[in-house]
């Protein structure tokens, strides 16, 4: 552990999964895009490592990410690091299947469907069990009760210890809710959605009830909108971003998009006034949020990770002021 990894572990806050007792890091690693696409086993192991030198605990997946292989990645890099099981909260996502068209089999959260990919994911990342597992997406052709039916079974056969949402409206989430309730079934206490600078509502407007009646937890993606708060796009897309990898051209509007871009440079100054970058703002500024349980990260080298998350430094600059110059340019 390097002296910079070992500041950064005692700064590291930890917060609980919404209204569970579970306690997460505030700032956490993610493997969607990077891993497979930019990150291979060593490089992996790598940025798992740096984020787990500066107190990271949660570690987000998914089955889809990489068609499976981000979750066998992830797997494998944990038996070579050997960390204790207890010492870290792993996660990971159901819904839209590796089997291609076959029925049952994609786009789903039938019961059929959530036990197979439970026991796959298990598989790739060799492990009894997974701490947390999320409904990828709402399923509109299967009754809620059936997959919170499925989802609380799989917490009581030990498989996984939580059960969460991703992207699910208010309106889904408390129908989910409500049934488990009546049932005496194991509750989803988490929801993760988008969250950053320039996508707000879900967590500041729509999702605002829930916190309080329910004690919705949420671990946010995306904190940096795609990379755009990084100022990285202002010149255009660089060869080396995630801008420019194969099948995400659907990004490259947004992220030269003039408005967006010039809201992104009138907070340099703030990030420079605040001796961080702007990564490191934009981070912050997610943390800041008392709803949000943690921030999940991503990164395609492990010093970037160091960076990202030295943004625990920066939150306690966020005075009410700074929020305030913030929220007058990204409104």
């Amino acid at each position: 552990m390097t002296s910079s990894s070992n500041e950064l572990k005692k700064k590291m806050q930890y917060r609980r999964l919404g209204r569970s007792g579970i306690q997460v890091s505030v700032l956490s690693f993610g493997s969607w895009v990077t891993f497979d696409n930019q990150l291979k086993d060593d490089t992996a192991l790598e940025c798992m490592q740096a984020a787990y030198d500066a107190g990271c605990n949660f570690f987000d997946n998914a089955e889809a990410y990489a068609g499976g292989e981000s979750e066998s990645i992830m797997g494998r890099v944990m038996q070579q690091l050997g960390w204790p099981r207890h010492s870290f909260v792993l996660t990971t996502k159901f819904f839209w299947g590796l089997h291609g068209r076959m029925p049952n089999m994609q786009n789903t959260l039938n019961r059929k469907y959530l036990m197979h990919a439970m026991e796959g994911s298990l598989e790739r990342m060799q492990v009894d069990f997974i701490d947390v597992i999320y409904c990828h997406r709402p399923d509109p052709n299967t009754p809620i009760e059936e997959t919170v039916w499925a989802m609380s079974d799989i917490i009581s056969s030990g498989r996984a210890l939580y059960w969460g949402t991703s992207e699910w409206s208010a309106d889904e989430i408390r129908a989910a809710w409500d049934i488990a309730d009546r049932h005496h079934l194991h509750k989803p206490i988490v929801e993760q959605p988008q969250y950053n600078m320039f996508a707000r509502r879900r967590v500041e407007t729509e999702y605002a009830r829930l916190y309080e009646d329910i004690g919705l937890g949420t671990s946010i993606w995306s904190p940096l909108a795609s990379g755009l708060l990084t100022g990285k796009y202002a010149n255009g897309i660089p060869d080396d971003s995630r801008g420019a990898l194969p099948g995400h051209g659907w990004l490259a509007d947004r992220l030269t998009d003039p408005a967006q871009v010039g809201k992104v440079e009138q907070l340099r100054p703030i990030a420079a006034e605040l001796d961080c970058s702007l990564a490191q703002l934009a981070i912050a500024w997610c943390a800041a949020n008392p709803q949000v349980s943690t921030v999940i990260t991503g990164a395609s080298r492990a010093s970037q990770v160091v960076e990202n998350f030295a943004a625990i430094d920066v939150l306690p600059k966020l005075t009410s002021d700074v929020m305030e110059r913030i929220a007058a340019v990204v409104r």
